[in-house]
């Protein structure tokens, strides 16, 4: 295992952290006891996991694990950047077990550049929605019926 800035990483991850820029590890961990408001637990975006899957969907038992690194997380599916290089999208009904490698970013709450990037997502998702509403046709006879 490779050690990096107090952090050990596998070998896989190693290299995934290094393509990331070599992102600083350092005081990312997990806080799960202590004053509620300073609590910094649960997967975040960017993270490395370990992903253990149901081998009863597999026809190869190799391939209920994936390594990788978190992309995204949604109601049904996570998105992981596999050490393949590839993305993968996983049901969470396969999921059995996922193992936190590290974390990359911070918390949610603390982490500005995430927080900003979804400031102007909401921005650019609202301006294409007034064009969408612009560009449509009869737009304004919503309230007619028939």
């Amino acid at each position: 295992m490779a050690k990096k800035g107090g952090v050990d990483l596998p070998g896989w991850a190693k290299t995934m952290w290094e393509d990331m820029g070599s992102p600083t590890l350092e005081g990312l961990e997990p806080v799960h006891n202590g004053d509620l408001m300073e609590r910094r637990q649960g997967l975040r975006r960017d993270d490395f996991v370990e992903i253990f899957m149901n081998v009863q969907a597999f026809a190869n038992p190799e391939d209920a694990t994936l390594r990788g690194r978190l992309i995204s997380s949604g109601k049904s599916s996570l998105e992981i950047l596999g050490e393949d290089g590839q993305c993968h999208f996983i049901s969470r009904e396969v999921i059995v077990h996922v193992v936190l490698i590290a974390h990359t970013r911070p918390a949610y709450i603390d982490d500005q550049e995430l927080l900003a990037f979804e400031r102007e997502d909401m921005k650019r998702r609202s301006k294409l929605h007034e064009k969408v509403e612009k560009e449509t046709t009869g737009n304004d006879d919503s309230h007619l019926w028939g």
